[in-house]
Order: structure tokens, then sequence, then C-alpha cells
């Protein structure tokens, strides 16, 4: 019996003290997605991306509009069309679809691997932010994404102000 008081007593003697230790802890939370959004280096990598894709994606815009029209043509007079004409409007239909399906999906590979170099590139740095503050702030733990954190510990707008004042 003596034992069981002596557990249940150190048992409450140490969640005291775990509490206290939890109240003196410095928690701060970061919006990663936000960051990737808003901070100064994510938007210059945006606009680069945008700038160095936007030839490739006109083309593309290009493309897409004569295979439309392409289309519309063989739609309406393909019944009044020669047997030989009509086939090899059908082909050349086939073979600019083929083609522009390529190209996108090579578009599409380039742009993720572009962005994916470019995001990994910001998230070093805001990762580099985060632990700055911590180590400045003196914060115990920093978390990145969380279901729910208190406006009162997301450091998200320090994060953003540091990646922006580092140019």
């Amino acid at each position: 019996m003596k034992v069981r008081t002596t557990s249940v007593l150190l048992a409450a003697v140490l969640a005291f003290m775990a509490q206290g230790a939890i109240a003196e802890s410095k928690i701060g939370v970061v919006n990663t997605d936000r960051v990737m959004r808003e901070a100064a280096p994510a938007v210059r990598a945006q606009q680069r991306l945008e700038k160095e894709f936007e030839r490739r994606d006109q083309e593309l815009q290009r493309m897409a509009a004569d295979l439309q029209a392409l289309q519309e043509e063989l739609e309406r007079g393909g019944v009044t069309m020669a047997e030989s004409d009509r086939r090899n409007k059908e082909r050349t239909l086939n073979d600019l679809n083929r083609d522009f399906q390529r190209k996108q999906r090579e578009f599409r590979e380039d742009l993720n691997q572009r962005r994916n170099e470019e995001l990994a590139t910001v998230l070093d740095k805001a990762n580099a932010a985060v632990k700055k503050i911590a180590e400045d702030e003196k914060y115990d733990i920093i978390f990145q994404e969380a279901v729910y954190a208190s406006p009162r510990i997301d450091i998200t707008e320090k994060v953003i102000k540091a990646l922006s004042e580092a140019r």
C-alpha cells in the first residue's frame, strides 16, 4: 500500500513538473504554404518560371487553336470533301494532335522539374530563416504545418519578413 501511495504521489509530482516545463517552453508554428505563396523569394521564383516557360506556353496555345480550327474544318466540310482530301486532313489532324500532346507532356514535365528546383531553393532559405528566428528568439520548438495553431504562436509573418529582407 505504501509503494502504491508513493507511486501515485511521484506521478503527480512529475505531471506537475512537466506542466511547468511545458508552460516555460516557447513554441512556434510556420505556415509553409503561405510562405511559399507570399515570401519575396517565392514570388520571384514564380515570376522566373512564368518568364522561362511563357514562349512554350504560347506555342502550345497556338497549336491548340490550330487543332481546333482543323477539327472544325473537318466537321463542317468533311462530308463534301473528296475522300483523299478528307483522309489527308484527318492524317494532318492526327499528326498535329500527337505532336501537341507530346509537347504538352514535355512542357508539364519540364515545368514541374523547374518548379521543384525553385521551390527547393526557397524552402532551404525559409528553413534557414526559421532556424535563425528560433535561435535569436529562443524558441524551444517550431512546427511547420499543423492542423490547428493559435495565432499567438504563428511566426509565419516573421519568416516572410525575414525572407523579404534577406534578398
